[in-house]
C-alpha cells in the first residue's frame, strides 16, 4: 500500500498550513474559532460548525478560500462581516498562536504579536477567560465571562447599578443590555390595506372580482387601516454626571430600536451644552462602529447640561423630526440642568405640544426617596407624562411594559 503524502507536500507553495485535520489540530482550531465568534456576539451553533467543517474539506486550507467558505456558512448578519474577517485574520495568523488563543481551554494566553488596534468585539473574543482568579487581583475587578455564570452572579449583575460596575462587568452588562427587547406600541395609520374586518369597502377590488363572475358581486372586500410603530425621538444626556450611563444606554437603544426589531422611524440626539445629531451613526448596524462614530461626533461629552438651549436647537433646526404629534419622545437625563428654569419650561411646553408622549428616563430613580427638587428637574417632572428608571438591567427589562402602561393611560392636559 502506498504511503499517504505528507500535508506539506500536498499543500501548494505559498499557502500557510493551518493545521493537519488527520492529527486533530485543525479541528481544534476550527472549534476554538467558533467559540471566539460566539464570544464576539456572532450567532454560531452546532449546525453552522458542521457546515464549516464540510466547507473546509471541500475548499482546502488555502487562506483566502477558507476565509470565504467559513464566512459563507458562519456569518448571517451584515454587521458581523467585519468582525468575522478581522477575527479570522488574527486567529489563523499562526497555528501556535491559534492554539494559545483557545480561551475555553487555557486561562491565560500569551502572544508576542505586534499590537494591533482591533474592534472591541474582536478584542473581547480573543481575551482569555478568567477561569483561575489571581489572589492579588482586586475583588471588584473579578468577573467570570464564561457562559456557566452562577445564578447568584447573574442576579447581582441584573440588579447592579451601571455606575457601580467594574470595567469588566461594565462590558458584560453592555452586551447583555443589547439583548433586551423594547417593542414599541403601534397606532392605526391613515393608509389602508385589504383586511377581512375593515371599516371601509374596497370598491375598486370589488369591481375587479365582479368581472370574473359575470357582474355578480359575491363578496364586498374591506379595507383596514395599517398598523405602524410610533415614531421615536431619543434625547440622551451626555453630561459628566451621565457619563457611565450614556455609552451603555446608547448600545441598548441602538439594538432595541433597530429596524429589524420592528421599530419604525427613530431619531437620536445627544445633548450636553449643545445638541448633536446621532441619527447617522445609528444607521450603522455594527454597535462598535456606531459607538465610535457617536464618540467622535459628540463635542461636549462629560461636560455640563443645558437642556433649554439644546431643545431650542431642536425646535429651530430639527422640528420636522417630530412626526404629526405621534412621536414618542424619550428624554434620558438625571435632570441636573444648569440653565434657566423659565427657558426650560418654555421649551418643554413646545416639545409637549408637538409629540404624543414625553417620557423622562431618569437613572436617579435608583434612590428610593428620590424627589426632583432641583429647579430644572422640577420643570422636567411637571412637563413629562411619566418618569421611569433606567439604572440597571432590571429597569431596562421593565421599560417595555412600563411604556405600554403609560401610553394606554389618557394623555395629560397640554
Amino acid at each position: 500500500m502506498q504511503a499517504p503524502a505528507s500535508p506539506s507536500a500536498a499543500m501548494p507553495q505559498g499557502v500557510s498550513q493551518l493545521g493537519d485535520a488527520r492529527r486533530g489540530k485543525f479541528a481544534d482550531n476550527l472549534t476554538g474559532f467558533g467559540r471566539a465568534l460566539r464570544r464576539a456576539g456572532v450567532p454560531v451553533d452546532a449546525a453552522r460548525m458542521a457546515l464549516a467543517q464540510e466547507a473546509a474539506m471541500l475548499v482546502g486550507l488555502a487562506r483566502a478560500d477558507l476565509c470565504a467558505a467559513l464566512e459563507t456558512v458562519l456569518v448571517a448578519r451584515e454587521q458581523d462581516l467585519l468582525v468575522f474577517r478581522e477575527l479570522f485574520a488574527t486567529y489563523f495568523r499562526n497555528p501556535n498562536v491559534a492554539q494559545k488563543l483557545l480561551a475555553q481551554m487555557l486561562p491565560i494566553a500569551e502572544s508576542h504579536a505586534e499590537p494591533v488596534k482591533r474592534r472591541p468585539r474582536v478584542a473581547e473574543a480573543l481575551a482569555p477567560v478568567r477561569a483561575a482568579r489571581v489572589p492579588t487581583e482586586p475583588e471588584e475587578d473579578k468577573i467570570d465571562f464564561d457562559a456557566a455564570m452562577t445564578a447568584s452572579e447573574r442576579e447581582r449583575l441584573h440588579a447592579a447599578d451601571f455606575n457601580q460596575l467594574s470595567a469588566s462587568e461594565y462590558l458584560l452588562v453592555q452586551r447583555l443590555a443589547q439583548r433586551v427587547p423594547l417593542p414599541l406600541p403601534h397606532y392605526a395609520a391613515r393608509r389602508t390595506r385589504p383586511g377581512p374586518h375593515g371599516a371601509r369597502a374596497d370598491w375598486p377590488l370589488a369591481l375587479q372580482r365582479a368581472m370574473r363572475t359575470g357582474g355578480e358581486l359575491v363578496q364586498v372586500p374591506r379595507l383596514a387601516r395599517q398598523s405602524q410603530p410610533l415614531p421615536l425621538l431619543v434625547l440622551l444626556d451626555v453630561s459628566g454626571s451621565m457619563e457611565r450611563y450614556a455609552r451603555l444606554l446608547l448600545a441598548f437603544l441602538h439594538a432595541a430600536t433597530a429596524p429589524k426589531s420592528g421599530a419604525g422611524r427613530r431619531d437620536v440626539f445627544a445633548f450636553g451644552t449643545t445638541l448633536t445629531d446621532l441619527t447617522p451613526a445609528f444607521r450603522h448596524q455594527d454597535p462598535d462602529t456606531m459607538l465610535d462614530l457617536a464618540s467622535a461626533a459628540i463635542p461636549d461629552f462629560a461636560g455640563g447640561t443645558r437642556l433649554a438651549e439644546s431643545l431650542a436647537q431642536l425646535r429651530t433646526q430639527h422640528a420636522r423630526r417630530l412626526v404629526g404629534r405621534r412621536t414618542l419622545v424619550l428624554l434620558v437625563s438625571d435632570g441636573l440642568d444648569t440653565g434657566e428654569p423659565a427657558a426650560l419650561a418654555q421649551e418643554l411646553a413646545w416639545l409637549r405640544r408637538h409629540c404624543a408622549r414625553l417620557l423622562w428616563l431618569n437613572p436617579l430613580l435608583r434612590f428610593g426617596g428620590y424627589e426632583p427638587s432641583a429647579r430644572g428637574a422640577a420643570e422636567l417632572h411637571r412637563a413629562a407624562d411619566a418618569m421611569l428608571a433606567v439604572h440597571n438591567l432590571q429597569s431596562l427589562q421593565q421599560l417595555a411594559s412600563s411604556l405600554g402602561q403609560v401610553l394606554r393611560a389618557p394623555a395629560r392636559t397640554r
